[in-house]
């Protein structure tokens, strides 16, 4: 099978990225790799007792979820839980795993998505259209909350205090913020402060531990040489698109990071050829936020050139967005193992 061949089997520059705002809202649930995530199906590592204690601290707190119904027919009294939790831990330590088997948990009209995804909807709405869309949901999940813009971390503040105050509870995760260094240093309290207005009702639950992809394997992001690409396309099946590296990364500073969603919707796989360190820490971010998506939806990757995992040069991984880079690093390395 020819190179040209495998160009027909598409591109990312030519997928469509449109996005209405009711597409946005029907993409408010778990990612594939969650779909069916549980707090039985969450493998705590017995070395970090606070795994285990976050898994209890969420099954406590999901059942406040059946105490205000409870409540109605009862004269006792349910101890009022916090309506708000977040989970603070390094990458790979299980967050989002647990932030979905939570959601699972949530009966009614629930929602979850990342921090981009709902400043994206307000975009889509307006601030009193997404109030309207998301007001009523029994719990309201971001993964991923974004600590280092300040304006939309404020715009999410004032909206989740809007939907606590009509019943909502509130699950969240976050990113370390510029200038906090260090993969094992935890956030929670550069969390709390930037969402001052509700700090008081969120429930730390800190969870320590390694990377559990790091943790199964070891080594860089796998890659092809240019002499076994063709070769090693044609044992890939399903959506397939084929580019270089240099256009993807050009194409996605021309798409909003909430339509990356909607780029790789229905893809089994991509493969890069060229790839090669990046210079510019905007690039980098870019492709930070598209590798997320990849992993959320368990897109592989084949890729040529330097193994991806060692894009992100030394002056990036010393700044402040050192934990971004690393864990976009960890989901690359797990993205293009080869698979049995």
């Amino acid at each position: 099978m020819s190179f040209e061949q495998a160009i027909s089997r598409g591109s990312l520059v030519d997928r469509d990225c449109s996005i209405t705002a009711e597409e946005m809202v029907q993409h408010l649930v778990p990612p594939r790799q969650f779909e069916t995530a549980t707090l039985d199906s969450y493998r705590p590592d017995r070395d970090y007792p606070s795994q285990g204690g976050a898994v209890a601290a969420i099954r406590n707190f999901a059942r406040g979820f059946s105490a205000k119904t409870n409540h109605l027919f009862s004269r006792r009294k349910t101890p009022v839980e916090m309506p708000g939790v977040y989970f603070d831990g390094g990458f790979g330590v299980g967050k989002t795993h647990l932030l979905a088997a939570l959601w699972h948990l949530a009966p009614g009209r629930k929602y979850f998505g990342t921090f981009i995804e709902y400043t994206a909807l307000v975009g889509a709405l307006g601030y009193v259209g997404a109030v309207a869309q998301l007001q009523g949901a029994t719990l309201v999940c971001i993964d991923e909350f974004e600590l280092d813009d300040p304006g939309d971390t404020r715009l999410m503040s004032r909206l989740l205090s809007e939907l606590v105050a009509s019943g909502s509870r509130i699950a969240a995760t976050s990113n370390t913020p510029p200038n906090a260094l260090g993969e094992g240093r935890f956030a929670a309290q550069d969390f709390l402060r930037e969402i001052d207005a509700l700090a008081a009702r969120f429930t730390t639950l800190r969870i320590d531990g390694l990377d559990y992809r790091r943790r199964a394997m070891q080594g860089h992001a796998s890659t092809s040489a240019e002499s076994e690409f063709d070769a090693r396309l044609t044992d890939l099946s399903g959506v397939i698109t084929v580019d270089s590296f240099d256009t993807v990364i050009q194409h996605l500073s021309t798409v909003h990071p909430s339509r990356y969603v909607r780029m790789i919707d229905g893809l089994d796989g991509i493969a890069l050829t060229g790839v090669h360190p990046l210079s510019n820490q905007t690039d980098a971010l870019r492709l930070v936020a598209f590798v997320d998506r990849l992993y959320d939806a368990q897109v592989h990757i084949l890729a040529t050139g330097t193994p991806l995992d060692r894009v992100f040069d030394d002056d990036m991984l010393a700044g402040g967005y050192r934990k971004k880079y690393l864990r976009a690093a960890s989901r690359l390395i797990a993205l293009t193992a080869d698979r049995a």
